[in-house]
């Protein structure tokens, strides 16, 4: 039945089988799965592509770094959506306990009622405050005791500051939501309260306008408010600066923190992450008004 080969076809019989063998193998290997690579290019896979939303609610004083950094985040990782809103410390950190945030922005720390809902603080900045008042009352340094009887109530009239100005003093607040006025009140007043009277303004921006709008009024803003329409006056003969809170001799700042209810994870993490990366601490966060988190420990 078989035909006998000879020497000669009986090689190239051999060397053809090798040959199929051979590609055989190699036609096998370029079809075997492309396991990791989408691009099916060969690469290592690229990194996986953020997307999702980032919701941030809280302090009016903390909004202004807040959106920058949602801005140039957003920039980088446009499948990203960053919404940022105020509505004062007390709101961002309920937010962010009810899960109705991602992160809950403050002027302060959680208090003992949030100890059980498993926040984790991420400071971010220090934001220097001012005591501000309009630019047409004739006053550029309050003391403690002056600005505390000024925001009790027990001094009304600029005449008791400067024993000349007859005019009745405006006091303009923020709500007892405000991380603002919880600071002014632990630092200035001691913890006493605040006079009823006045005018109460939902954010800082609100406060800076109240402020340069309003004949002898008196506010409190942190200091990226600040603008032409109102004057900054020093705290016990000391104004604000890098140096000088750095040196401990001006105590009008506030700790700015982002709280996420457990560690956080995805575009979260990687958001606080721009934040707390160096080019933006060293560069955007005090072009921003504000100083670097890292200040008082250097």
């Amino acid at each position: 039945m078989f035909k006998r080969l000879s020497k000669k076809g009986f090689s190239s019989a051999l060397i053809a089988i090798l040959m199929m063998g051979v590609l055989s193998a190699c036609g096998g290997q370029s079809a075997a799965p492309a396991d990791t690579n989408p691009s099916g290019n060969g690469a290592a896979p690229a990194a996986q592509e953020l997307s999702g939303t980032v919701t941030a609610s809280g302090s009016s004083a903390l909004l202004p770094l807040a959106k920058q950094a949602a801005t140039e985040f957003m920039d980088k990782n446009p499948e990203v959506t960053v919404n940022v809103t105020a509505g004062g410390s007390g709101t961002g950190l309920k937010n962010v306990a009810d899960g109705t945030s991602n992160i809950g922005n403050s002027d302060i720390e959680a208090g003992d009622q949030y100890k059980d809902k498993g926040l984790v603080d991420h400071v971010v900045a220090i934001a220097p405050f001012a005591l501000i008042v309009n630019k047409g009352v004739p006053v550029d340094n309050l003391t403690k005791a002056q600005a505390a009887d000024i925001f009790t109530g027990k001094i009304t009239n600029w005449k008791e500051i400067d024993g000349k100005t007859d005019a009745k003093i405006v006091v303009v607040h923020r709500p007892d939501s405000s991380g603002s006025k919880a600071l002014v009140k632990k630092i200035v007043l001691d913890n006493k309260e605040f006079t009823k009277d006045g005018v109460t303004q939902e954010s800082s921006g609100a406060v800076a306008t109240t402020v340069g709008s309003t004949a002898n009024a008196i506010g409190y803003v942190d200091t990226p408010y600040l603008n032409d329409s109102i004057k900054a006056v020093k705290f016990d003969g000391v104004a604000f600066s890098k140096e000088s809170i750095k040196e401990g001799k001006y105590p009008l700042y506030g700790v700015e923190h982002m709280y996420t209810k457990g560690e956080p994870t995805g575009a979260v993490k990687a958001f606080l992450d721009h934040i707390m990366s160096p080019e933006f601490q060293t560069q955007k966060v005090e072009q921003l008004k504000f100083l670097p988190a890292d200040l008082l420990k250097k």
